[in-house]
């Protein structure tokens, strides 16, 4: 049996070593491993609970549909 959990207590026990050793390096690795898992974990976990996506901010000025009217009133004396 200890022929199948030796690999995982070696690793551990690395990690260990490496975390009391050189925190900063572990901590980082760690910090950047969670980054891509958290792009394939949350987003469905996200639509599961019902996050729906906002509607898209508009790029441009909407345009009344009526004709324009002469602005009266700014002229020059």
């Amino acid at each position: 049996m200890s022929a199948l959990t030796g690999p995982f207590s070696r690793t551990y026990r690395y990690l260990q070593r490496q975390a009391h050793e050189n925190p900063v390096i572990f901590y980082s690795v760690v910090i950047g491993t969670i980054g891509p898992l958290m792009t394939v974990t949350i987003l469905p976990l996200r639509e599961r609970l019902g996050y729906r996506q906002s509607e898209m901010i508009p790029q441009t000025y909407p345009i009344p549909n009526r004709p324009r009217r002469q602005v009266q009133g700014y002229e020059d004396p």
